[in-house]
C-alpha cells in the first residue's frame, strides 16, 4: 500500500473555521472524502506537504468540536 497522495489530483477547499489573514489555513477534499468516506485535510501554507487522512465520523467529530470551542 502506498503512503503517497497526490495533492493535485483533488480540489481542496478551505475551511471556513481558517483565519482571513493566512495565518491558520486548514483545507480538505470534498470530493475525495463524497468517494471514499475518508477525507484528507491539509495545511494551505505547505500545499505539497502532508496530508492527514480521516475517517468522515471522526472528521465529523472534529468540525463538531470546533463549532463547540473544545477543540
Amino acid at each position: 500500500m502506498s503512503l503517497r497522495f497526490d495533492t493535485t489530483a483533488n480540489e481542496w477547499v478551505r475551511s471556513s473555521y481558517s483565519g482571513s489573514s493566512g495565518g491558520q489555513c486548514v483545507e480538505w477534499a470534498p470530493a475525495h472524502a463524497s468517494a471514499t468516506g475518508v477525507v484528507p485535510v491539509r495545511d494551505s501554507k505547505t500545499p505539497t506537504g502532508p496530508v492527514l487522512h480521516l475517517p468522515a465520523t471522526a472528521f465529523a467529530t472534529f468540525v463538531t468540536g470546533i463549532k463547540h470551542g473544545t477543540i
